[in-house]
């Protein structure tokens, strides 16, 4: 996982100061959190000495969630904190003095405030349940991001979008046409640097992203995707699993990589089935699986609750 930027941490640090000379104008005073999150390899000290830190910054620890790879011989840790009023650390200066800790450690290491929301941009084709899904949840404040806006590849969801409140552009990728594909990805980068994009969701996008696009945005592209034992491709995945008699049917949440559909995985969900489900219940029922799946994934990677470890995943919950 990259270390947190410099200019990303000041950029946080304005946005939250902002925040909170406007709650203390109101009348409060609210203590400023923080997410740590970082990984190294396993050696003695490591939570000694983030917690020795933290506690020397004026920090008081709300949630600690580690794991120790035996196998891979790597720690993992995430550490919720909270900085006490009157003399709260800033994020800068938070940043700042975890650096020689880091170094220290050789840890791959992210800062993140609380109340900076990610902002996150959602691509769609024209399946327009995962889109009403984690708009809702947004609305609903279940689900803390911020979507700015939502690209389709057609412009059969720009109603959905616009009714929850959200700018919907039209940007055409005809896989027939290898530059109507490159500019639909260099639009999508340029939206990305222009909104100040955390990470991107495919919502049922249905287009293959190029190697070169996976390889600009690691670990920052989720995708949604039916899986099935045993694994059906192509055109009409549910009625290929009702005309194999299927017992279990489910989606799988993943970040997406050059490898089609391996990317490493953050969430699966799976229902049960038998001779009674037609092709259209199967497609209900996976309807559900893919909302589900992906709801978390996208929490929990906005939560920072998911670093990656290789070709796998380590998500505390």
């Amino acid at each position: 996982m990259p270390q947190a930027s410099p200019a990303a941490a000041g950029g946080q640090a304005n946005s939250a100061a902002g925040g909170q000379a406007n709650s203390a104008a109101a009348g409060g005073q609210a203590n400023s959190e923080y997410v740590l999150t970082l990984s190294c390899p396993d050696r003695v000290g490591i939570v000694h000495a983030v917690a020795a830190y933290l506690h020397q910054a004026g920090c008081n620890v709300l949630d600690s969630q580690q794991f120790g790879d035996r196998i891979a011989g790597r720690f993992f840790m995430r550490v919720h904190v909270e900085s006490l009023q009157p003399t709260a650390t800033t994020y800068q200066d938070l940043y700042s003095g975890f650096s020689p800790v880091a170094a220290e450690f050789a840890m791959d290491w992210e800062l993140h405030d609380t109340a900076v929301q990610p902002r996150v941009l959602i691509m769609v084709s024209k399946a327009g349940h995962c889109l009403n899904d984690l708009l809702y949840r947004r609305a609903a404040e279940s689900l803390g991001i911020d979507v700015p806006l939502v690209i389709g590849n057609h412009p059969d969801l720009a109603a959905l979008a616009r009714a929850h409140g959200v700018a919907f552009e039209h940007v055409p990728a005809d896989p027939r046409d290898p530059l109507s594909a490159q500019r639909a990805e260099g639009r999508l980068l340029d939206l990305v640097g222009e909104l100040n994009i955390d990470f991107v969701v495919l919502a049922r996008y249905m287009r293959i992203l190029s190697p070169a696009l996976c390889a600009k945005l690691p670990g920052r592209i989720i995708n949604i995707h039916h899986s099935f034992l045993p694994s059906f491709k192509g055109a009409r995945p549910y009625h290929q699993a009702h005309a194999h008699g299927v017992k279990l049917i489910g989606a799988t949440a993943h970040y997406v990589t050059a490898n089609l559909d391996e990317g490493p995985i953050i969430e699966q969900e799976v229902a049960r089935v038998d001779h009674t489900s037609s092709p259209e219940d199967l497609v209900a029922i996976g309807r559900d699986a893919e909302r589900v799946a992906l709801a978390r994934a996208v929490r929990w990677h906005a939560e920072h609750r998911v670093l990656l470890h290789g070709r796998r995943t380590v998500i505390f919950r």
